[in-house]
Formats: structure tokens, sequence, C-alpha cells
């Protein structure tokens, strides 16, 4: 007889998406109208998010959802954005070239992996795959924009973070709302020991 697989892990990843996107989001706006804002703070603040973010993208990679989209690069990405949170939580105060360099290379590639993400869900048949096309591309040029231009001065740096944030947020936020369906009563992804039997 099949268990049924929980679908906790599935929720908590997909409400932590959510959150995170939602705040990554408020964050490149506050950052967007507010750039004189301490890099300290900042640092810690970004420090956070990313550890807490690592933690939901692992725990989604580990969640086995149903169209197999948004969580699927989420293993490396997950550990990638721990040892960076960890790093700036370290050193804060050493923000702005650092954060930017390393953030845009993580949104371009982050950016550049969702296309793939959209070309599945198109071939799933999901409708509203070109939203996700489209924060893609957006976030994409929005990391290429930071690491080619990382720091000319503080307030611009900080201006350009903030929209890189806010796009990024919007990505995440997209994926997961059109990618991620949770169906109760879903069953593991294992041959159950009935089957295994008819079979032979």
């Amino acid at each position: 007889m099949r268990t049924v697989r929980s679908v906790l892990p599935m929720q908590t990843a997909k409400a932590g998406y959510i959150v995170i996107s939602a705040v990554l989001g408020l964050l490149g706006i506050f950052l967007m109208r507010q750039p004189d804002v301490s890099t300290a703070a900042v640092g810690t603040a970004a420090g956070v998010l990313l550890v807490i973010f690592g933690i939901i993208r692992l725990i989604g990679y580990f969640s086995r959802d149903l169209y197999r989209l948004a969580f699927q690069f989420d293993l490396a990405v997950g550990i990638l954005l721990l040892i960076l949170g960890i790093i700036l939580l370290t050193k804060p105060q050493d923000l702005l070239h650092f954060l930017c360099v390393v953030t845009g290379m993580y949104v371009t590639a982050d950016g550049l992996m969702k296309l793939q993400t959209a070309h599945d869900a198109h071939r799933f048949g999901i409708a509203s795959w070109w939203m996700i096309l489209a924060a893609a591309l957006l976030t994409s040029a929005a990391g290429v924009c930071l690491l080619v231009r990382p720091a000319q001065s503080v307030r611009i740096g900080m201006q350009l973070f903030g929209a890189v944030l806010l796009a990024e947020g919007l990505l995440n936020l997209l994926t997961v709302l059109v990618t991620v369906k949770i169906v109760r009563n879903q069953k593991p992804d294992i041959i159950d020991i009935d089957c295994e039997e008819e079979i032979k």
C-alpha cells in the first residue's frame, strides 16, 4: 500500500518563496528611494535574507513539487545563498563592491536558469510561462548592469542594487506562483511493493 506524501515541505517552500520575494521587492524599492542608508545595515539585512532564502530553497528542492520547475536548481543555489549570507553577516560593512559583484553574478545566473524554467513551463502547457520568460530576461539584464557598473558611487550603487533586488523578487514570485502546484494526497515517487511483485 502506498503512503501519502506530506505536502508540508511544499507549502513551507512556497510560502517562504512568496514572503522572501515580497521582502526583496520591498527592500529594493526602499533602496531605490533611500540610497543613502548605511551600507552596514543593508549588508546585515541582506545577509539575513540570503541565509533564510537559502534554507527555503533547499526545502523547496527536497519537497518534490508536482511540476519540478520552480525548485529544480535549488540545491546548488540554496547552498550558494547560505555561503554568501554568512559572508555578509561576517563583514557587513564591506557590502557595496562585494555585494554588487556577487549579486550581479547570482542574479544573472538565476535569470538565465529561469529561462529554462519558462521553456519547461511552456512544454508543460502552463499558460503563464511567458511571464516567467519576461521577468527572467529583465532580471538577467539588471544583473549584467550591476556587474558592468557595480559602484560608480555609493548612491548610484545602492539604487542599482535596489532595482536588482526588485527584479529578483518579482522573478521568484512569478515563478513560484505560476509553476508550483500543490496536490493533496500526492503519492511518493516510488513504486510500491505490490506493483513490483505484479511486474515480476
